[in-house]
């Protein structure tokens, strides 16, 4: 008989007998002949004294009940062997071990012998009493787990909270995650203590864990087993997991029992940290430089509460020491520039008006010899009729020329622009090219609006820019060129000969926003501020009437009459006039802002029409008489406006207003081969402006539309 297996520990002692636990399954392998035909009612045991006694009777006088056989299971082919499945009692109290010897029978009425070499006997000891209660047992189990999971998830929740990053949170964190970080800094900043501490900490739970699974199972393959998956699960996967996560919290929230066990292995922690500080070093902190910086700023862009715009400014400003003005600058022959020998005439002042720019290079022979800037501010208190020459103004004011080389960083640009001396600076480089001496090449200029561009790497339009003109960079024109669009400032250009109203710049202003907000043929949609402003600023259109007291039917006091034909409009500035309108003959006054003759610039709606005024809540035309219906093209008022005092008037006839549209229109759209209905001949529109007689044939745009004048009847 030899032992095959069992559930509870068992053995061979050294005496070569086989031992088992009491309460346990054993199965022994018998080695005989004809095996196959024994059944386990022919097998049993009985109780011996010693091994010494059981030579002396080969009988079993009395057959045990603390072995219980089972049966007789996997005999060999040849019958020789097989295993006997015996179940063990427990054993009184008083003892703790008893000696059994096997016993057999031929047939089921037999007797039993009893076998007597040691191979045929079997010890039953007493079970290993567990050192702890069941319960207990459980209860400190559970709590290891626990503390297993705490350490594990407080080694990477509290080793993966960076000391800078909790003085971070410290300053710009919510109110609990400021008091969290405050709990945790100090300890976090004592890095190898505080690792050792913890990993300590693991490695005593979990190894007393498995020392408790063995006690309490009693297999040490299944105390490995058990202890592995809970420690796997419970101790190392949700705690890490939740800890990855809200490391802050749990960490702030268990700090006391990182306290005690910090305090607990700190014989055995502080020295291994010390070494490791010696060999180590101290432990190296998280920082970010320039271009870690702004790929953190990328990779987390989906995550973090910045709007495009911000992060565009903060990727620029981090990006302003790696780039040159050389990068943004204006190329030379893209700028717009002034000879320095030029005459401020009206030709050369509207197109320094027309180019939008408030900071202008002078050069002098050529480009690259830039010698002053000249400030549109500066031209404030020059007249083009007296033809200033530029050198004049520019050595009065005598701006400082700003010279910077092409390879300084836009950084250190922004602090020389940030001294307030100039906000424009010349781009120059040292040419050591070709066998000369070296000289200095001017190779185009830096702005700080180009400064700034760069930083919210956006770009700034002003109201003298076109966004079409941002996308693709168009070249300036320069004075040399003659301008394609000349006659939106010439247009209004006064001859010398014409007598000039004297206008406040008050009362034009309030001219040309009244006309454009309450007068619809002058509204921004049809008419451009700039175009309006130009055409009110026209001796012609500015008019005076000298009020004769001695003859107060003067015909120049009229300026209109019933059923006379028209082609102007009148804003009355300043003065009363007399208003006289239908059959009946019913007058009344009207004074400042009232207008007259809308009608008169677009296609007459009726032969007869009345007066408009802007103190009328709503301006309408009065309906014709039904005698007076019969239809004309022309523009027939059935009103008399005369004046009653002296009187100063904005007068805008169709011809004039028809070339304001032109002209509006013509600088809406850009020039090309299918606008050629919209182009005008060379001064056509300053030749139409100031010739009152001029017929609607010498014009380009068929004014038939528009009606043309003629005989009322």
């Amino acid at each position: 008989m030899r032992l095959a297996s069992c559930n509870k520990s068992c053995g061979t002692n050294p005496d070569g007998i086989i031992f088992v636990s009491e309460g346990s399954t054993v199965n022994l392998r018998l080695y005989g002949y004809s095996l196959g035909n024994i059944s386990g009612n022919l097998i049993s045991f009985t109780e011996v004294d010693d091994a010494e006694t059981l030579h002396t009777s080969t009988s079993c006088l009395e057959l045990t009940k603390d072995l219980v056989v089972q049966q007789l299971v996997n005999v060999s082919r040849g019958n020789t062997s097989g295993v006997l499945v015996v179940l063990t009692k427990f054993l009184r109290r008083s003892e703790n071990m008893k000696l059994y010897a096997l016993c057999t029978r031929a047939q089921p009425d037999g007797p039993w012998l009893k076998w007597t070499d040691k191979d045929s006997l079997l010890f039953m000891v007493e079970e290993p009493g567990r050192f702890l209660p069941l319960w207990l047992h459980i209860l400190l189990i559970t709590v290891l787990l626990v503390l297993s999971g705490i350490f594990s998830g407080l080694n990477l929740g509290l080793m993966a909270l960076d000391p800078m990053e909790l003085r971070i949170v410290q300053n710009c964190g919510t109110e609990k995650e400021r008091r969290y970080a405050r709990k945790i800094e100090p300890i976090r900043r004592k890095g190898n203590y505080l690792l050792c501490s913890l990993l300590l900490g693991n490695v005593l739970v979990n190894t007393s864990l498995t020392i408790l699974l063995d006690n309490l199972i009693g297999s040490g393959l299944m105390a490995v087993a058990s202890s592995t998956i809970g420690i796997v699960i419970f101790g190392e996967i949700l705690p890490q997991a939740l800890c990855s996560r809200h490391g802050l919290a749990v960490g702030a929230n268990t700090i006391i029992l990182t306290k005690f066990f910090m305090l607990l292995t700190f014989p055995l922690s502080f020295p291994i940290s010390k070494l490791l500080d010696f060999f180590l070093g101290q432990e190296i902190r998280t920082v970010y430089n320039r271009e870690k910086l702004m790929e953190m700023l990328k990779v987390t862009e989906p995550y973090n509460d910045l709007v495009k715009e911000e992060l565009n400014m903060i990727q620029g400003a981090l990006e302003l020491r790696t780039k040159t003005v050389e990068d943004i600058m204006t190329q030379l022959q893209d700028c717009f520039m002034i000879r320095s020998d030029a005459i401020l005439d009206f030709n050369t002042m509207s197109e320094i008006m027309e180019s939008g720019y408030t900071r202008i290079p002078v050069f002098e022979d050529e480009q690259s010899n830039i010698v002053d800037i000249l400030y549109v501010k500066d031209l404030a208190f020059v007249d083009p009729d007296d033809c200033t020459p530029l050198k004049t103004i520019t050595r009065f004011y005598n701006h400082p020329v700003h010279f910077v080389f092409h390879d300084t960083k836009l950084d250190a640009m922004l602090e020389e622009f940030k001294k307030g001396k100039s906000h424009l600076a010349i781009v120059q480089k040292v040419n050591n090219e070709g066998e000369g001496d070296p000289f200095y090449e001017v190779l185009g200029l830096v702005t700080l609006e180009d400064v700034i561009e760069e930083i919210i790497r956006s770009e700034i339009l002003d109201e003298s820019e076109d966004y079409r003109d941002t996308v693709v960079r168009r070249k300036p024109a320069s004075l040399m060129a003659p301008l394609k669009r000349k006659e939106e400032f010439s247009l209004f250009k006064v001859s010398d000969d014409e007598y000039k109203v004297k206008i406040s710049p008050q009362l034009l202003l309030a001219t040309q926003r009244f006309l454009s907000r309450e007068v619809d043929v002058f509204s921004p949609l049809r008419i451009s501020e700039k175009v309006l402003l130009h055409l009110l600023k026209h001796p012609s259109v500015n008019q005076e009437v000298r009020f004769d007291e001695s003859n107060r039917l003067a015909a120049h006091h009229y300026l209109y009459q019933r059923s006379q034909p028209v082609d102007y409009f009148i804003l009355i500035l300043q003065g009363r006039v007399e208003v006289e309108i239908g059959k009946e003959g019913l007058k009344f006054e009207n004074g400042a802002f009232t207008y007259y003759g809308v009608s008169a610039l677009t296609v007459p709606s009726s032969v007869h029409q009345s007066p408009v005024s802007s103190l009328q809540p709503i301006r309408h035309d009065l309906q014709p008489d039904p005698g007076d219906g019969t239809r004309s093209s022309a523009y027939c008022p059935d009103y008399t406006v005369r004046a009653l005092s002296d009187l100063q008037l904005i007068k805008v006839t169709r011809l004039q207003y028809l070339n304001a549209l032109l002209a509006t229109r013509a600088q809406n759209l850009p020039q090309s081969p299918e606008n050629t209905d919209l182009q005008v001949m060379p001064g056509s529109q300053t030749r139409l402006l100031g010739e009152k007689t001029t017929t609607a044939a010498a014009f380009p745009v068929d004014l038939s539309l528009f009606g043309t004048v003629g005989n009322c009847s």
